[in-house]
């Protein structure tokens, strides 16, 4: 894994020191020396991890993490404190200024590399999402997610009793917390949340249960597989604890538990996954965006021409039927001239809903443009796509369009048929003989269905 690495720190052998190690690891590592400097490194190099002095003149390293955090253009870049403060208190100060985990000095080295590589990896995933939903790579963009810091939902799994109901005592009324006593129940549960826990809390000392299994299954299962992770675990159990880290335990805790960490890092988690799931719906939302027609929700010409070339491949491998019908919505542009384009939206929406009702899941129904409508149907030979197109005209001609209060207007539609006749037979050539089939609906007097000539 190649990486940029901003290492901070007022002493100059500290610094060469984690620079020495990383670079060893193939990582590109940038120094700064001072809270001022590290803010302007931040800017200039966009770091995919920060590694922070705590006790430095000047801003301090909680000051400059706040920044880093406070920042919409930043705020997604994971910081690790590293410092010679181990007390409770000082890694809540941390955590509240956004820090995503902290190293104790002196550094140990598969510490460092395990969990520098987890949080880049982290990084990595919330960049490729970024990239995605347009936000500017050098993070000028106004559409990062505005995160709120609300009660999260937090499953705890732990079969034993008493620390599952302190685990519960010390986030309520914070948090809403579900208990469970076994891998199975956490599935069920998420099954019945429909997903929406956003942390999940593993006490790694399972009675009669491997943790770091259960870890791994979560991670490893689609439903649970985005849900941040974090792991109860005790201080000499170092070795589990970097495994678990490995294989992807987001964040962890060490025994006994202080109320203010433990909130502090579920306020971490959660907000971290809400961040990268409003970047997935945002994601999603553009995906759907640029192969659906706006106004009516149908599919676009652009998503047709693209699935209607590996439809017709895949029917010539598999020896199997495809037919399309045209639509084209009778006298639509007197609609518009007599009643107004907003009415000519309504009868477009309208009409496209009649044709959705009308048609099956695998079909295809697309707006390819003004009141031009084309559906491919799999597995249907001509005669049954004719059977398909008249109900699709009955559907749109049998009940009268609602314009407005009291305004009504009768609508029909004309359709051509055509259907996969070779092997050879290419896309346009098959909407060709629909289109042409559509032309001779129109001229024999409209609202009717139209095969296309053998």
């Amino acid at each position: 894994m190649t990486a940029r690495v901003l290492v901070v720190d007022d002493i100059l052998a500290n610094v060469r020191l984690l620079e020495a190690k990383l670079a060893a690891e193939y990582f590109e590592v940038v120094t700064a020396m001072n809270g001022a400097d590290a803010m302007e490194a931040v800017q200039r190099t966009r770091p995919d991890i920060v590694l922070l002095d705590v006790m430095m003149p000047g801003i301090d390293g909680i000051e400059v993490c706040r920044r880093i955090k406070q920042n919409p253009a930043t705020q997604h870049i994971p910081v690790v404190m590293v410092t010679a403060l181990d007390q409770p208190e000082d890694r809540i100060r941390g955590l509240e200024a956004g820090a995503d985990d902290f190293l104790t000095k002196p550094v140990n080295d598969v510490a460092l590399f395990c969990r520098v590589k987890g949080l880049v990896r982290l990084k990595m995933l919330t960049d490729e999402l970024r990239a995605r939903t347009g936000v500017d790579p050098l993070g000028l963009s106004t559409n990062e997610p505005a995160i709120e810091t609300a009660s999260g939902r937090v499953l705890v799994l732990d079969n034993r009793l008493a620390p599952a109901e302190r685990i519960r005592n010390l986030l309520t009324p914070k948090h809403e917390v579900t208990l469970v006593a076994d891998p199975q129940q956490a599935f069920e549960a998420f099954g019945a949340a429909q997903g929406s826990f956003e942390l999940i809390i593993v006490n790694l000392d399972l009675d009669g249960i491997d943790g770091l299994r259960i870890c791994s299954q979560l991670k490893s299962v689609e439903t649970t597989r985005q849900t941040p992770i974090l792991i109860l675990v005790d201080p000499e159990d170092h070795q589990r604890l970097l495994r678990a880290l490995d294989m992807g335990v987001n964040d962890y805790l060490i025994r006994p538990i202080d109320r203010q960490e433990l909130l502090a890092r579920v306020a971490t988690q959660v907000r971290r996954h809400r961040y990268t799931e409003q970047l997935r719906l945002t994601v999603r939302a553009s995906m759907e965006m640029a192969v659906t027609d706006a106004l009516t929700g149908l599919y676009n010409r652009r998503y047709l021409e693209t699935q209607l070339n590996h439809l017709i491949e895949q029917s010539v491998d598999r020896g199997k039927l495809l037919s399309l019908l045209t639509l084209d919505i009778d006298f639509f542009k007197s609609v518009n001239d007599t009643y107004g384009h907003d009415a000519g939206d309504r009868v477009l929406q309208e009409v496209a809903g009649r044709i959705r009702g009308s048609v099956r899941s695998v079909d295809l129904a697309c707006r390819t443009g003004g009141e031009e409508f084309v559906v491919v149907l799999p597995g249907a030979d001509l005669a049954i796509a004719e059977k398909v197109g008249e109900r699709i005209r009955k559907a749109i001609a049998a009940k009268p369009f609602l314009l407005g209060p009291g305004s009504h207007l009768t609508v029909t539609a004309s359709l051509g048929v055509s259907s996969l006749a070779t092997a050879q037979d290419s896309v346009e050539e098959l909407l060709k003989r629909a289109d042409r089939a559509l032309y001779r609906a129109k001229r024999e007097g409209r609202n009717r269905v139209v095969p296309a000539a053998a």
